[in-house]
């Protein structure tokens, strides 16, 4: 039997002792946000605190939602100030050109 996402999300909640129906595919989108726009060990990290912030807030689903939420404006908000922070990005060099050389 090979085992699933689903199958661990569902055996995981039920050792932890908690029954959430989670929106994974949302919280994969948050965290591949957050690893591309912050750092990749912000993802998981991220993940957790969003977990706990619902907790905080009483918990249940539209909890962790709002928590997504705001977690992906905050690294969406990252990601555009470090893309306008960086410099230009250098032409490339013509095919076969020495390297260093910029266009041709």
């Amino acid at each position: 039997m090979e085992r699933t996402l689903d199958d661990w999300i569902a055996e995981v909640g039920t050792e932890l002792g908690i029954d959430l129906d989670v929106d994974v595919r949302g919280l994969l989108d948050l965290t591949r946000v957050v690893a591309h726009g912050v750092a990749r060990p912000a993802a998981p990290l991220t993940a957790f605190l969003i977990g706990y912030a619902a907790a905080q807030q009483g918990g249940g689903p539209a909890a962790v939602t709002a928590a997504s939420a705001r977690a992906a404006a905050l690294a969406e908000r990252w990601a555009a100030a470090a893309a306008a922070e960086a410099p230009e990005a250098a032409p490339e060099a013509a095919p076969g050109a020495a390297p260093g050389a910029g266009p041709a």
